[in-house]
């Protein structure tokens, strides 16, 4: 984190604000994960008001680094006082979509955390505070999985059956690590079958030589004895 050379009246004006701010509403709908969050429009609402009252306003850019991409957040105070932050997630895949849904994503979350606000959960399976056992995989994680059943061309049906899931992107995390020991081991094992194919047909190329070999000695040896019969 990075700030002006003094804080102090960005911090009086954000601990009132703070005072003043409501929850970030969770009103859109996860199909991944069957939940709901607050989007960047509710987390902005949820400000709006209170940090335009006490002088504040925000900042933010895309950035990019060897780790991936994201945010920079900039919180700023009419004094000229500011906090500065940056937020960058790992990306599995790099492409314009996986990216620009990386970056939506940072800025909700960097905002929603800079401001110091929280989710109102509605949402029942959340307020359940549920054993991580129960939970479903994260984005990453399904990128990691998916790699591996594109890798391996998986029976989609048939894995889904075996790890108890309606699609992969459900599997839950209690299942997660054996699916993905499970599709390594798929992996290897196509590996070495491509290897095994090869050594044999190799092996019978090498058979067809020396069988050859074996012809032309024998043929040799019937000229050579009927050479000596004449």
């Amino acid at each position: 984190m990075k700030t002006s050379e003094s804080v102090v009246k960005i911090q009086t004006a954000l601990i009132k604000a703070q005072s003043e701010m409501t929850g970030a509403v969770k009103d859109s709908a996860n199909p991944f994960f069957k939940s709901n969050y607050a989007d960047l429009t509710s987390v902005i609402k949820a400000i709006k008001e209170a940090w335009a009252n006490n002088k504040i306003g925000y900042a933010q850019f895309p950035i990019s680094t060897e780790q991936g991409v994201g945010v920079q957040t900039r919180l700023m105070h009419e004094s000229g006082e500011w906090i500065e932050h940056e937020f960058v997630l790992p990306l599995p895949k790099y492409d314009p979509q996986s990216a620009g849904s990386a970056i939506t994503y940072a800025r909700r979350y960097a905002l929603q955390s800079i401001a110091g606000i929280p989710s109102v959960d509605d949402d029942a399976e959340m307020a359940m505070n549920r054993h991580v056992a129960d939970t479903h995989i994260t984005v990453t994680e399904f990128h990691a999985m998916k790699k591996l059943l594109d890798e391996t061309k998986a029976d989609i049906p048939a894995f889904c059956k075996a790890f108890q899931c309606d699609i992969p992107e459900n599997i839950m995390k209690s299942r997660y690590d054996n699916a993905m020991a499970t599709l390594k081991r798929k992996k290897e094992q196509q590996a070495n079958g491509k290897h095994d194919e090869a050594a044999e047909s190799s092996g019978e190329r090498g058979q067809v030589s020396e069988d050859r070999s074996a012809e032309v000695l024998d043929q040799l040896r019937k000229n050579i004895q009927q050479e000596g019969v004449k």
